[in-house]
């Protein structure tokens, strides 16, 4: 079975809600409302945590810094537990633990420098605990070093002329006539300067159309434990070849092979944060957020949701804690000059009204028999895509087939106020790993890549700009692209110029280099 994450977002893959008198240590959230909004309490799911069994946690501390973080290591292993990986710049602890009462524990031996423990999966830890003595990987000189910023000259490099020679399958790429790429190349390919990283399942590293834009060096793998792996062939894919599709569809070279990316010069970090099993735990994504932001990486993609919940919501503990953990991840890589694209999600909800649905396949990582019905609120959210400064992006289906006129896709999520913009996902041909070859899939996966693709673009012709600047041109730029309808008909509001399905509208590759 193709695990759902990659299947809802990707393969067919707000403010926060007032506490309800919980402590956020994990176990059951009081069952009552929020007396600000009226709304119910989510509904509980107990993550069981007997002795015995290996769980990983995720232990943030009150307040981001060294010292603080210091003091809730020691707090986890005077609780029993093994820290696994310290992020001190964002007061992040991954923890191991074989007893019940870890999550107690940690917050009475750490007191009020421990603001939130939370378990990160439902079910043991499977990769084990890593061997942990040693550089810690968090902390800068004492592990890998940072590199140093590349310098804006403000200036398009010579390096982004675009090549005049076409691809022997470009003409069959509609979703890049549909953006105006192929009209962007005419002016440039992008920038070697310009790092794109595919948080998602690895890059075929011998692909002919990808092997020349892979960045080796700052390539990592994010699955062990949460912990940067840097072997030779940690970020290599192995059970999926989602990443490698995603890859293609952002930076597949000009090179007179298969087909071509919507910034066929730019360079590309696998960054592997999806597990042989198909899982992306909450580890994995903050270790991938801030290995982006320490190697200075100028975009993210992110073509997933963080398992094992659909929507991690802010009334749970242990949901809050590992929500919390990721949202500073992406709120500390922002600062580092990263901007983030985000599948809005396959599976046709509006994520602006949370209460006129329920959530019935959490928590995944358990057999189907373990989903919990869930009764949602709007603290709950779909992470990273609903985390601030995340470019969301729903899905378009070419229709009526053949033509350049499109609608959303039919698995799209939607919501006024959600969807930043909107790009093709239906039917992308992109590169695949089976024979080093070319096929088609359909998400909102799909979609995002050619955000990222357009952002890495915009950043090749404008090297200073900031991440909120390019969120706001991309916005500005984006052809407005009226409600229509989809095969299942869900209702579209708002106006033409920003409304639940498209957002701001089409992204528009054109405008980005003009």
């Amino acid at each position: 079975m193709r695990h759902p994450s990659l299947t809802r977002r990707g393969i067919v893959a707000v403010a926060s809600l007032a506490l309800a008198s919980t402590a956020a240590i994990g176990g059951v959230a009081v069952a009552s409302t929020d007396a600000t909004t009226a709304e119910p309490v989510s509904t509980p799911v107990t993550i069981n945590t007997p002795d015995g069994q290996l769980m990983s946690y995720v232990v943030n501390a009150r307040i981001a810094n060294p010292g603080q973080t210091r003091l809730v290591e020691t707090a986890v292993r005077a609780a029993g537990g093994v820290v696994v990986q310290s992020w001190p710049q964002i007061g992040v602890v991954i923890a191991h633990s074989k007893v019940s009462t870890f999550r107690a524990d940690v917050v009475r031996a750490g007191g009020n420098a421990v603001e939130s423990v939370g378990a990160t999966r439902t079910v043991a830890v499977s990769e084990g605990t890593p061997e942990v003595a040693g550089a810690s990987w968090g902390r800068g000189a004492s592990g890998y070093k940072q590199g140093a910023k590349k310098a804006d000259n403000g200036d398009l490099e010579s390096d982004a002329s675009p090549a005049a020679a076409s691809d022997p399958r470009e003409g069959e790429q509609w979703d890049l006539k549909m953006i105006k790429a192929d009209q962007a190349h005419a002016i440039t390919d992008g920038s070697r300067n310009v790092l794109v990283g595919v948080l998602d399942s690895g890059i075929d590293p011998d692909h002919p159309d990808l092997a020349a834009n892979i960045d080796v060096a700052d390539s990592v793998n994010c699955t062990d434990a949460g912990r940067p792996d840097l072997s030779a062939t940690g970020w290599y894919p192995t059970t999926s070849d989602h990443g490698t599709h995603v890859a293609g569809t952002i930076a597949a070279a000009r090179n007179g092979v298969g087909i071509v990316g919507v910034a066929p010069n730019v360079r590309m970090a696998a960054v592997k944060v999806v597990n042989d099993a198909g899982f992306i735990y909450p580890e994995y994504a903050v270790c991938g957020f801030i290995w982006a932001g320490l190697k200075h990486m100028d975009v993210t993609n992110n073509s997933y949701y963080v398992d094992p919940f659909e929507f991690y919501c802010e009334d749970q503990p242990d949901q809050y804690a590992a929500k919390e953990a990721v949202r500073r991840a992406v709120t500390w890589s922002t600062k580092q000059g990263v901007v983030h694209a985000a599948a809005a999600g396959n599976s046709a909800r509006d994520l602006s009204d949370k209460s006129s649905f329920k959530d019935t396949t959490s928590p995944d990582d358990q057999p189907p028999a373990g989903f919990v019905t869930r009764t949602l609120n709007s603290g709950c959210e779909d992470i990273p895509t609903e985390l601030d400064g995340v470019v969301t992006v729903s899905s378009m289906q070419r229709f009526p087939a053949g033509t350049m006129d499109s609608r959303l896709s039919s698995f799209s999520n939607r919501g006024l106020g959600k969807i930043d913009v909107a790009a093709p996902g239906s039917s992308i041909l992109s590169t695949i790993v089976t024979n080093n070859g070319y096929g088609t899939k359909s998400g909102t996966s799909m979609a995002s890549p050619h955000v990222a693709g357009v952002l890495a673009l915009m950043k090749s012709v404008h090297p200073t700009w900031t991440p909120a600047q390019m969120i706001d041109k991309l916005r500005q730029q984006a052809d407005d692209k009226a409600c229509g309808t989809t095969t299942a008909g869900p209702t579209c509001v708002g106006p033409v110029e920003d409304n639940s399905f498209f957002g701001e509208g089409v992204v528009d590759a054109l405008d980005a280099v003009s």
